[in-house]
């Protein structure tokens, strides 16, 4: 896995020396390991950056507990953000928490009947002002290969456009670019890593998780894998090859991922 990080922050020049950059972290598995790759690449000598990591508190609280206390995943223990909080410190990295009422305005307020979009909107709002005030040059998302692949689907079945976003967005008017560096990476790796290496997780509390419309393209490519094996590494290959206006031109030979 940090192979294929390196290898995509080089295909796409993703980092330079003394960046310092921000880790979108949700505390879902993706963002989680996102957060522990990262800092394993900043101890490597030809990696001189430095990480802190940003979450965005939607406003979401459990019936029981305010503090925003979910059930694990994977067991029936409790992880807390605290946890997640202790979890940066023990590795050195920098833990900021943004309280926001996302949750109440999407929900209450505009009251959306497809919220993911706008919740999404002010999500990466509060990141960005968050990571601007900590000083950030980056920051650092945890979509992953599968993200991509049902991105390009989603596209296709609901704007009639092949299309993916990039694997580095610049934010001018802010003086930051947006990172995708576990692009190479496949979601099966993740729940691999998460298992094995016990990395504590928050469970989503949105209302919307599993019902969105990405859940629906997730489960269009596993029908379509089954039948047809290797179509999900066709798709993610011309994503890389389909030369999107907006994504960097690459450096050397992309990862197909194949």
């Amino acid at each position: 896995m940090l192979s294929l990080l390196r290898q995509a922050i080089r295909d796409y020049n993703m980092i330079s020396d003394g960046d310092r950059v921000c880790i979108g972290l949700s505390g879902g598995k993706d963002s989680m390991t996102l957060l522990a790759l990262m800092q394993k690449l900043s101890l490597f000598d030809d990696m001189h950056f430095t990480l802190c990591a940003v979450m965005v508190d939607l406003g979401f609280r459990s019936a029981s507990d305010n503090a925003s206390v979910f059930t694990h995943d994977r067991t029936s223990d409790s992880v807390s953000v605290s946890d997640i909080a202790s979890f940066c410190e023990n590795k050195g990295v920098l833990f900021s928490r943004v309280d926001t009422q996302i949750a109440q305005i999407v929900f209450e307020a505009k009251n959306e009947t497809r919220p993911c979009s706008l919740c999404a909107n002010l999500r990466k709002g509060a990141l960005v002002n968050e990571a601007v005030r900590l000083g950030c040059s980056k920051i650092a998302y945890a979509h992953h290969r599968d993200d991509m692949i049902e991105t390009a689907l989603l596209s296709v079945l609901q704007e009639g456009r092949f299309y993916c976003f990039p694997p580095v967005t610049d934010f001018e008017d802010k003086g930051l670019q947006i990172l995708r560096p576990m692009m190479y990476v496949p979601e099966s790796a993740i729940q691999t890593f998460v298992r094995e290496n016990q990395t504590p997780v928050l469970k989503n509390p949105c209302p919307m998780d599993g019902r969105s419309r990405r859940q629906e393209a997730k489960e269009l490519l596993y029908d379509l894998e089954k039948r047809h094996k290797g179509a999900k590494d066709q798709v993610f290959r011309a994503i890389l090859n389909a030369g999107f206006d907006d994504w960097p031109r690459p450096s050397g030979t992309v990862h197909t991922g194949t």
